[in-house]
């Protein structure tokens, strides 16, 4: 089945799903959204797939959703409707996927480019790699995909809601820091990235992939709430960030090139 916006290849039990819109530092446009969903999609119905590498093509591994993509005004666009549809669907795929899934972080993560690889169940990032947690707050809204379940689970809340509110371009969260603070697993040497990543996935190949699968559905149903009800109550209130004036000015001054200022508004 052909893609347009990734790419997606089956080697040695192995599937790589790699987000291929380099000049857009991966943003995940709408159709995008689509193709990556399907491919998880597909691996979970392919009995060929014991293992799925999720990363990204070019300096970054996703920049979060597609801010200049037609069609996204706050006076009609349904952004509850699109996260249960979008974003919230490939986080509930990645988490409830049998198998197991390592994220490769080639590069810079933002916003919900930084909610997907915490979704994975091992995070490999390159030494160049970089998490920017206060992209949604920036722009006047609240941040997505999962993140307000995921972050605090592996940082505590008093920390994620520091990075939250302050990691953004300038004071990005290195691959360093995001491996002392267990975000990441491991870091590694750019050039190494995949063929680790590679040999890290061979290997859990050949390991009981029904196990893996039980183990993940046990952990993370221990979690003390549930992703559903995190990604719902995302939902609702993106709906209000989503209609605010800070929004606007948010989205004009990325447009734009320049600091927004926003009004509390």
């Amino acid at each position: 089945m052909a893609y347009e916006t990734i790419l997606y290849d089956v080697t040695d039990s192995v599937a790589t799903i790699t987000l291929n819109r380099p000049e857009h530092y991966n943003a995940l446009s709408f159709d995008a959204l689509k193709e990556v969903n399907r491919a998880f999609k597909n691996t979970r119905s392919d009995s060929a797939v014991r293992v799925v590498i999720l990363t990204g093509m070019g300096k970054g591994f996703c920049s979060g959703a597609d801010l200049t993509e037609a069609g996204i005004d706050p006076d009609t666009f349904d952004i509850k409707e699109a996260l249960r549809t979008g974003l919230n669907v490939l986080t509930v795929q990645i988490r409830a996927l049998e198998k197991p899934v390592v994220c490769a972080i080639n590069g810079v993560a933002a916003g919900a480019g930084a909610s997907i690889p915490l979704a994975a169940d091992y995070r490999i990032a390159s030494e160049k790699a970089g998490f920017i947690f206060a992209a949604f707050v920036n722009i006047g809204l609240i941040p997505d995909a999962g993140m307000t379940h995921m972050l605090p689970q592996l940082v505590g809340v008093s920390k994620a809601m520091e990075l939250l509110l302050f990691a953004d371009a300038k004071n990005r969260v290195s691959a360093e820091e995001a491996h002392k603070l267990g975000i990441v697993n491991r870091v590694v040497a750019h050039e190494d990235l995949m063929a680790k990543t590679e040999t890290l996935a061979r290997k859990l190949a050949q390991m009981p992939t029904k196990t893996i699968g039980l183990t993940k559905r046990a952990l993370y149903r221990a979690a003390h709430r549930s992703l559903a009800d995190s990604l719902e109550y995302e939902a609702q209130l993106q709906s209000i960030a989503f209609g605010s004036e800070d929004f606007r000015e948010g989205v004009m001054a990325f447009l734009e090139n320049r600091d927004p200022v926003f009004k509390g508004e």
